[in-house]
């Protein structure tokens, strides 16, 4: 499932986008998460989930 979103072009246009949606369920619950990141980004998705492991790892190995 997609949302359809509005973004901003540098020129102050507006271009619709499609958003990629994630939908699951857990029990009774269904949880929908809409996917977004930031095109001018400098690191990958994965750059990104390596840095916050490590950092989460540095924190609980200092004792925080």
């Amino acid at each position: 499932m997609n949302r359809s979103t509005e973004q901003r072009t540098p020129t102050g246009e507006t271009t619709a986008t499609t958003a990629p949606t994630i939908t699951r369920r857990i029990g009774r619950t269904t949880y929908r998460v809409n996917v977004h990141f930031n095109p001018n980004s400098k690191e990958t998705a994965n750059e990104k989930i390596i840095r916050m492991v490590k950092n989460e790892a540095a924190g609980k190995a200092a004792g925080q």
